[in-house]
């Protein structure tokens, strides 16, 4: 399975991201997160802890005497795998682009181009021939068409019961499917009950492949920084990412 998850900012993308790459983990799955959203989340989610002040994958890169970044000699995407992604919870491996500092992006621009020499390589690699992926994008469409999900096969687009929200998860969508061999499938998140669901629905045209409730556990999961997962397992949200990730095992 190779899955990105997309969608407006604040519609639940981290959360469903790193419920998904866990539940598939625990599964038995071996799972490789990739985080290339600027902001904080997907660590949290998945119950890594704090993102480090500079991304690992810092020590990846180097300026060419064109002055270009690029990856070091000898560093290829399985090494870089290998050495610069942290572990994470039930197995995984999680290679982050970094977070925007109070510097702005030049601190991590190393990691930022090896991020994105990396997640171009990957579908290479023999070795992570039977991994399942799960990336977690920035808000919006720039990123999917600028190809930072390349090794996605599957995009999972997150919308909550709002026009705006609705809107923004269909232009996604429609970008995404503009790519040959790629499907995109709509989620509603936070929803209160069945008229949210058919109101998501309507908004985007088409069927949810899954409905994921607002819930309390996983509020207070974030209001903690706390993996959704692990501080309330037995949660409805959980549940249904649960159910969220064997739909798509099936697709």
């Amino acid at each position: 399975m190779r899955l990105a998850v997309v969608g407006k900012g604040g519609a639940g993308k981290s959360v469903i991201s790193g419920t998904m790459a866990r539940v598939l983990a625990q599964g038995g799955r071996p799972v490789l997160a990739l985080d290339s959203d600027l902001l904080p989340g997907l660590s949290f989610s998945l119950g890594a802890g704090a993102d480090p002040a500079l991304p690992p994958l810092s020590e990846a890169a180097e300026k060419g005497e064109d002055g270009r970044w690029r990856l070091k000699k000898g560093i290829g995407p399985a090494r870089a795998v290998q050495r610069y992604a942290t572990p994470a919870p039930d197995g995984i491996r999680l290679l982050q682009i970094g977070k925007t500092p109070r510097e702005g992006l030049e601190p991590i621009m190393g990691a930022v181009n090896a991020f994105h020499r990396v997640v171009h390589r990957l579908v290479e690699v023999k070795s992570f021939e039977l991994w399942t992926m799960v990336g977690d994008l920035p808000a919006g469409p720039r990123h999917i068409a600028f190809d930072w999900a390349p090794y996605a096969r599957t995009f999972v687009v997150v919308v909550q019961p709002s026009v705006q929200s609705a809107l923004a998860g269909r232009r996604v969508a429609r970008i995404a499917r503009m790519r040959q061999g790629v499907q995109a499938v709509f989620v509603a998140n936070r929803v209160t009950g069945s008229a949210d669901v058919s109101h998501v629905e309507r908004l985007v045209g088409e069927r949810v492949v899954a409905a994921v409730p607002a819930d309390d556990g996983v509020v207070e999961a974030e209001r903690l920084g706390r993996a959704p997962i692990d501080h309330a397992p037995g949660s409805p949200a959980v549940a249904e990412v649960e159910r969220l990730v064997t739909t798509l095992a099936n697709l």
